[in-house]
């Protein structure tokens, strides 16, 4: 939340539509990848200049334009203007704190979603947002880091697996959809793992550092479902159907990747849950095991009680006291205190006390 304020103080005083990247800058060149292909062929290059970018609008080959890094507001200008973007999308690319969504421009669709890396040693999730324009023979992705997220589906172009290649630029883009919500799937797979072991753990032995893991897991789940509600929304609206440029063979497996998006939405607030039960698994522990404490202690001070009583009596030496010229008066008043202490325990164990 505090890293959108910033970007959106960035951004004050400026018009509708002003570029500005907001974000991180984790690529030092921003670069763009050409990835053309049909049934027959498939050919992947580098792209230096944005010249000829207009020339793939009307294309009779698939084109997968990759961006990667976003912090060269001149590129992404020189793209829109290729491709007639609106500069509202062009504004949304460039402040990578925006939510998911989808909104449909006539031309092309564009789509923004939130791509995430699970770090153990941080207290929040690793997120990078990925946009997406889907024209009709077309596809334009923007990320802010590698190239390493998509490496699946380039396989899958390269190698001819599947029903990609024979498809249009709406399965393209789906793939690219389909390949963020399964990422989640891992990332949910692992908390999930962290939440059992962390669960053995409150029951063993609670500590601080087990309440220090259950609200780094609270931060997570929390970043973790600002994205996946609004991915919902957006997978919801596709399935649908609605729009001229995904055909309906493409809608059959956008629904598919609906259901994901449920049960991905179902496990979050399932985990989330149990995260909150799971603290109040922990102060219950704690409560506990203060309670025992103190059971213990008052059980000690208790059987005490009698025998500092008849070591303060005899501790008083009045000249007249009939007990302190008896021989046998110093063990004789040990034994006593020894039985009054087990007559105790014993009774406390009658009683279960102990």
């Amino acid at each position: 939340m505090s890293r959108l304020i910033r970007g959106m103080v960035k951004k004050f005083g400026l018009p509708p539509g002003a570029l500005l990247h907001t974000g991180k800058t984790y690529i030092d060149i921003p670069h763009m990848r050409i990835l053309e292909y049909n049934a027959d062929d498939a050919v992947e290059k580098t792209l230096h200049s944005t010249e000829d970018l207009g020339t793939f609008i009307s294309s009779p080959t698939v084109t997968w334009i990759r961006v990667i890094g976003l912090h060269n507001v001149e590129l992404i200008e020189k793209i829109g203007q290729c491709f007639a973007i609106h500069p509202l999308v062009l504004e949304d690319i460039l402040n990578t704190n925006h939510r998911s969504k989808m909104e449909d421009y006539g031309e092309y669709l564009f789509f923004i979603l939130k791509s995430f890396n699970n770090a153990d040693d941080a207290d929040e999730m690793d997120s990078e947002q990925v946009s997406i324009i889907l024209g009709k023979n077309y596809v334009i992705s923007f990320q802010e880091k590698g190239d390493e997220l998509f490496a699946p589906v380039r396989e899958r172009i390269n190698s001819a697996k599947g029903r990609i290649r024979k498809s249009g630029a709406d399965y393209l883009a789906y793939a690219l959809m389909d390949t963020i919500v399964d990422k989640y799937f891992v990332i949910l797979e692992d908390v999930g793992e962290k939440i059992e072991d962390l669960e053995d753990s409150l029951v063993i032995q609670p500590g601080q550092n087990a309440l220090q893991e259950i609200h780094v897991l609270k931060r997570k789940m929390l970043h973790f479902r600002k994205a996946l509600w609004p991915l919902r929304e957006t997978m919801n609206s596709l399935s649908r159907g609605e729009s001229a440029l995904v055909q309906e063979g493409t809608v059959l497996y956008l629904r598919d990747t609906y259901d994901h998006t449920v049960q991905l939405v179902d496990a979050l607030e399932t985990y989330r849950d149990i995260l909150s039960g799971m603290l109040d698994i922990y102060l219950s522990s704690v409560s506990n095991r203060m309670n025992q404490i103190m059971k213990v202690l008052t059980i000690i001070s208790t059987i005490f009680i009698p025998l500092t009583f008849i070591a303060g009596v005899y501790g008083m030496n009045f000249k007249n006291m009939p007990e302190l010229d008896f021989a046998w008066g110093y063990p004789a008043v040990l034994l006593i205190m020894v039985v009054i202490s087990l007559a105790m325990i014993r009774l406390f164990q009658t009683r279960k006390w102990l």
